[in-house]
């Protein structure tokens, strides 16, 4: 192309063929790339087209030989380069079909390799999804363990409260019961003891005790008698008894003041009381 308008020109004949023909997909990707090189030099073609132009009003008609002289080397060199690569893609050709007659009895086990290895990725693919799997169902697991630990804290908590309601409550009522005990408790039992002491000191030794007598079923044989003791006899005398002898010792009276003995015991229960220990019954 020598002139932008040709190159627009084909530009629009390339849209209008892909508008109004249908061709093969390959065809049309040719096409497609063809418009995208051509929009791509054609800036190119018009930098060209303006040096040409200066280079003709400039009126050098050696600079100009010398140009085209350029031109000519760079294409002929171009030339060769173009015929080299493509011996060069001939012989690539020819080694590729030699490559492949030379695998021609290994193509089997290449074939089979790649079905192996096409097997591979399939099983990797299963291993990945299982393994997704399980981690979503392990992640699953987790979350349920959490959530039970975190009810049986808070059954835990609940419980605590609870026990802690009840032992508060059980305070209460021992506080509750406290007040109905009578507090001095200690000092009325240290009381009644000392009294009990001293009412032991003042009571007299002579008092008799009343027993009881049990009655004794006897059992006798024909023509038995059984002897009754001899304080319950009837006695019956012949003579009036004498007077009995008079006892020499004089008895004391029994109001008669005595003292009394004490011990470390004694001295404390009356020490606690704050009160003398008494020396006498009379005190």
């Amino acid at each position: 192309f020598t002139s932008e308008q040709e190159i627009d020109q084909r530009i629009a004949d390339i849209e209008n063929m892909l508008h109004t023909t249908s061709m093969p997909l390959k065809e049309e990707k040719k096409l497609v790339a063809e418009i995208q090189t051509l929009k791509k030099n054609r800036g190119k073609v018009g930098k060209l087209n303006a040096m040409e132009a200066n280079l003709s009003s400039s009126g050098d008609a050696s600079t100009k030989a010398t140009l085209l002289a350029n031109r000519e080397n760079i294409n002929e060199q171009f030339s060769i380069l173009l015929a080299e690569k493509k011996e060069l893609l001939a012989k690539r050709a020819d080694l590729t079909n030699q490559r492949a007659e030379q695998r021609g009895p290994i193509q089997k086990y290449i074939e089979q390799k790649d079905e192996l290895n096409k097997q591979i990725q399939e099983k990797i693919k299963e291993r990945n999804t299982l393994r997704d799997e399980y981690k979503q169902k392990e992640n699953e697991y987790y979350a349920y363990q959490r959530e039970l630990r975190a009810a049986r804290a808070k059954k835990a908590a609940e419980e605590r409260e609870a026990r802690q309601k009840e032992y508060e409550l059980k305070q209460k009522q021992k506080e509750v019961e406290k007040l109905d005990e009578q507090p001095h408790v200690a000092e009325i039992t240290l009381i009644e003891q000392t009294m009990k002491f001293c009412r032991s000191l003042v009571t007299s030794k002579d008092e008799e005790k009343e027993e009881e007598k049990k009655e004794i079923a006897h059992n006798n044989k024909d023509g038995e008698e059984v002897l009754i003791k001899k304080e319950d006899r009837e006695e019956e005398y012949y003579f009036a008894p004498l007077k009995g002898k008079k006892s020499k010792s004089k008895k004391k009276s029994s109001g008669s003041s005595k003292s009394i003995k004490h011990n470390a015991e004694t001295f404390r229960l009356f020490d606690q009381l704050k009160l003398d220990a008494p020396l006498s019954t009379e005190e």
